[in-house]
């Protein structure tokens, strides 16, 4: 058996996995946020646990092999074991030299583009602008059916808004861009905090590319960006740029901004947001992370003047047989109200930490995939000592995340004045 260079410590990059049936037979299906490859795997179950091995600290298939038999007590031949690392190898899913070559390539070609192009158009939502505005104004109709939503002034400070697909989360997108309409159209410049969902702990990712939408290009305000690279480093700031290809909670917020504007440009500050993950397990308190009070004073000194917009793309809970939990039922439903209920009372009276806290306190079981974003936002919205930072909570949902109505994703829509 030869093992070829590119396999040799495998190292799994961070993928998607799920679970799926595929003529009666269970696979794990492996997809590349990044989409370096437009190849999806099947991995059939019994060779899941190779995937689980592959750190990078095993030197071939043979060892893996033998480290499946020692952990498991399975016995898989290494050259089946080596055709998988072949397969992940030719997909760009193992962090190794093939890989890092393409991705050099990749993020070239991404900053030479005329923009940033939206990745969801034409699947999550409409790619044809009159299509797209006929839906989104639908949304709207139906949250003017849902009561009375008179606009928020024109001095409104920000919003939490969902990242979930248009199709379950549509009537919270509406009510709480409908209550900010006016805040909307009269911005100047607009800061997005979006969930990075494969971002490392407690990263800030930015890029100087434009985003796109249906309605025409939303320019990134290149120079509050710059002044934000400098004050954290080039490197932390741009590491990770290339999931802004892909990530979908900018881009999901950015439309309706665009939207909500009569496809008026305005400039934008788009900022990936990272894992929590060392604040939750208590490894280290947020609110005395040097590059994170960097990042928001620089923030605030960099869009000083201007009538600045701060929005939050960032959904609440994740439960369910779908995020590997259990069942939910009755119970779990109520339960989960009542913690969201605390959770959006934190953000309305603009207290992040207490936010924070209050996830850290259970060790986020509900798996809010929305920290950081809300968390920065609050932070950055609470920044203004000139008037008192209030919240109004317009809109909630429990949307379902699987065919058996037993696993949710709960959002929520809050403007800030």
């Amino acid at each position: 058996m030869t093992t070829s260079t590119g396999t040799r410590y495998p190292k799994l990059r961070a993928v998607d996995p799920r679970p799926i049936v595929h003529q009666g037979r269970p696979f794990v299906l492996l997809r590349d946020p990044l989409q370096m490859s437009d190849k999806i795997l099947l991995v059939p179950q019994p060779l899941v646990p190779v995937l689980a091995l592959c750190d990078g600290t095993r030197e071939d298939a043979k060892d893996l092999s033998l480290a499946l038999a020692i952990r498991f007590g399975m016995r898989i031949e290494p050259e089946i074991i080596e055709q998988l690392l072949a397969t992940l190898d030719e997909a760009l899913l193992l962090n190794n030299d093939h890989y890092a070559l393409a991705g050099e390539r990749a993020l070239v070609d991404y900053r030479e583009g005329p923009c940033r192009q939206p990745a969801l158009a034409g699947g999550v939502y409409p790619a044809d602008r009159d299509e797209l505005k006929l839906m989104l104004d639908g949304y709207l109709d139906g949250a003017e059916a849902g009561g009375d939503l008179p606009p928020v002034s024109t001095d409104g400070r920000g919003l939490v808004s969902p990242h979930i697909d248009y199709a379950r989360g549509g009537p919270v997108y509406a009510r709480v861009w409908k209550r900010a309409a006016d805040m909307v159209r009269e911005a100047e410049l607009v800061v997005v905090f979006g969930t990075d969902h494969f971002g490392g702990d407690s990263d800030l990712t930015l890029t100087r590319q434009n985003y796109a939408t249906p309605f025409g290009v939303l320019p990134t305000a290149a120079g509050v960006v710059d002044a934000l690279a400098e004050a954290i480093g080039e490197e932390a700031a741009f590491a990770g740029e290339l999931r802004h290809r892909g990530e979908h909670s900018i881009e999901l917020a950015a439309v309706w901004l665009h939207h909500m504007r009569g496809g008026e440009p305005v400039e934008m500050v788009p900022v990936l947001c990272g894992s929590f993950g060392s604040f939750v397990r208590g490894e280290a308190e947020a609110e005395s992370d040097r590059k994170i009070n960097r990042f928001l004073e620089t923030l605030e000194e960099a869009t000083a003047g201007r009538r600045t917009m701060i929005v939050a793309a960032g959904d609440l809970a994740h439960i369910g047989p779908a995020f590997g939990g259990e069942p939910v039922g009755v119970a779990e439903r109520e339960r989960l109200k009542e913690a969201d209920d605390e959770l959006i009372a934190r953000m309305c009276a603009g207290d992040a930490d207490g936010f924070l806290e209050t996830i850290c306190r259970e060790g986020d079981r509900n798996n809010v995939c929305g920290i950081s974003a809300i968390y920065l936002a609050l932070r950055m919205l609470g920044a203004s000592k000139i008037s008192f930072l209030r919240g109004e909570e317009v809109a909630y949902d429990r949307c379902p995340a699987d065919e058996f109505g037993t696993s949710l994703v709960s959002v929520c829509g809050v403007v800030f004045q």
